[in-house]
């Protein structure tokens, strides 16, 4: 498991690489649900998401042997475009598996960073492995290593740095990857502080795993909340989620658009459905705030279509 010092140092080596993104305010948003909210707004961040913190992390760590093969992942959208910027930014060739339903903007996204997209039908994981196994390439999962959960944890660190009076902390959640790290991070330095993880309840695998005391793999896994939809949770995220994540609640289809519209309108935020979550569980009233909060706001590329609906 990651100590505080690991994540401290990749902290360092994040530094001068990554954007170190502003946190927000917004008064319409604080009247509405009755908090004091700030939004880390990391949709301002490299390639428009948290991910890079971790996949940098990971790819700074890699030998001269592992990095020569050329790397490969797989992902949704966002974690297709971090790799495909970090690889470009190190020298790296890279490859991502995606699915041939990924929205379009992110497909292209990890084109324009000069990576080879894949994209497949069926069991993204095994054809992740076909593909990596038969090219012999470097895998770096996104989210189930110890190197992308600890790269991840910087944000947490920042949250603390910029805000120390913060009382809970609202982290949206896939496969466990952002959620561990910052959680991680949060807990080591502040251990009287509420994390709280909010998932798609069509895209549920950690609460499910959480209830059942081990990792679980849903047969499907879609919602508008794409960059949530993770059929797994990770076995490295798991345990962290289960020592340090205070509560992980589910969120409806309609609840992640209206708060989606909500957060736009109010901040002028082009963030995605899988951003909103945390708002869309304020929405719902599955969370009570009677402290200082932060909602991590990741970007992405934005379907704007999804919102049309």
């Amino acid at each position: 498991m990651p100590t505080l010092d690991d994540i401290r140092q990749a902290a360092q080596e994040l530094e001068g690489r990554i954007h170190r993104t502003p946190m927000l305010t917004s008064s319409a948003l604080n009247e509405r649900f009755g908090a004091d909210l700030v939004l880390k707004a990391e949709l301002f961040q490299k390639t428009g998401s948290f991910k890079v913190r971790g996949l940098l992390t990971k790819l700074l760590r890699l030998s001269a042997a592992e990095r020569e093969r050329g790397v490969i992942t797989v992902s949704a959208g966002n974690a297709a475009g971090a790799l495909a910027w970090a690889a470009r930014d190190a020298g790296v060739p890279a490859t991502v598996v995606m699915a041939k339903t990924a929205v379009q903007a992110k497909i292209d996204a990890a084109r324009g960073y000069g990576a080879t997209v894949e994209l497949v039908e069926g069991d993204l994981m095994a054809q992740y492995e076909r593909i990596k196994d038969e090219r012999q390439l470097t895998g770096v999962h996104p989210f189930d290593d110890e190197d992308v959960i600890t790269g991840h944890g910087s944000l947490g660190l920042e949250l603390l740095a910029d805000r120390p009076d913060l009382g809970t902390v609202l982290v949206p959640v896939g496969g466990g990857g952002l959620i561990s790290g910052v959680a991680t991070a949060l807990k080591l330095v502040k251990p009287e502080i509420r994390v709280i993880g909010i998932e798609p309840q069509q895209a549920d695998v950690v609460s499910r795993s959480l209830e059942a005391g081990e990792p679980q793999k849903l047969a499907t896994a879609r919602s508008i909340a794409d960059g949530l939809a993770a059929p797994v949770c990770g076995t490295r995220n798991f345990p962290l989620i289960q020592q340090y994540v205070d509560q992980v609640v589910r969120v409806s289809e309609d609840a992640l658009l209206e708060a989606t519209r909500l957060v736009m309108s109010r901040t002028k935020l082009a963030l995605e459905p899988a951003a909103a979550a945390p708002f869309a569980a304020l929405l719902e009233g599955s969370i009570q705030l009677d402290e200082v909060t932060a909602t991590v706001v990741s970007g992405g590329n934005l379907d704007v279509s999804k919102l049309m609906l």
